[in-house]
């Protein structure tokens, strides 16, 4: 699966938000969002997306798997499937205190092989919060994965990143927002930050 057939899924569900003024989880502000709770509302969508994801990671270097753990809410889906894909426990972390934790009983052994699964990378913060978590337990994480890479390959997650599709678009701080995106009224779809 290429990036042009990810971006054919977000497509037929809606969820390639495009010329608006959206508010990124990282606070930076772009006319770009990809809405991926429109596309794992559907289990035939997030199927075929997580399918190539496992396979695109059992082609790659990394070896065997032993367990997949995703960041809470955006990772669980598409770590779920891919795991299910991959025929290994999937496992999340969440924050707890404002730091990532492994709660409801989830465990693993120290030295496991773990591949960290995520929905969007867009800075890596999030898979670098999860990744420190996993290390700090006794895991090995010996890659990440996700569906969409957001920053073609710019981000650091500190381990390797296999993406499904990279799809770089633009990002701005908010006091270099272009004169297109000042007249339209900022909005935040993604749910870091909530209450």
């Amino acid at each position: 699966m290429n990036t042009e057939q990810v971006l054919d899924v977000f497509r037929q569900c809606g969820a390639l938000l495009e010329n608006g003024h959206f508010i990124l989880s990282s606070g930076l502000r772009s006319p770009t969002f990809l809405q991926k709770a429109k596309v794992f509302q559907y289990p035939d969508k997030a199927e075929i997306l997580c399918k190539a994801l496992a396979e695109k990671v059992k082609e790659s270097d990394v070896g065997p798997v032993d367990i997949i753990i995703s960041p809470a809410v955006g990772g669980i889906i598409p770590g779920y499937e891919t795991a299910r894909h991959m025929q290994v426990p999937s496992l999340f972390v969440e924050r707890e205190k404002g730091e990532f934790a492994l709660r409801r009983g989830f465990e693993f052994e120290k030295g496991a092989r773990i591949l960290m699964v995520e929905d969007i990378v867009s800075t890596g913060l999030s898979s670098r919060e999860c990744i420190d978590c996993i290390k700090a337990l006794g895991g090995n994480v010996v890659a990440a994965a996700c569906i969409v890479d957001r920053s073609a390959g710019e981000a650091d997650v500190g381990v390797p990143l296999i993406s499904l599709a990279q799809y770089k678009v633009p990002a701005y701080q908010v006091d270099a927002i272009p004169p297109q995106m000042r007249d339209i009224p900022a909005i935040k779809p993604g749910s870091r930050g909530l209450q």
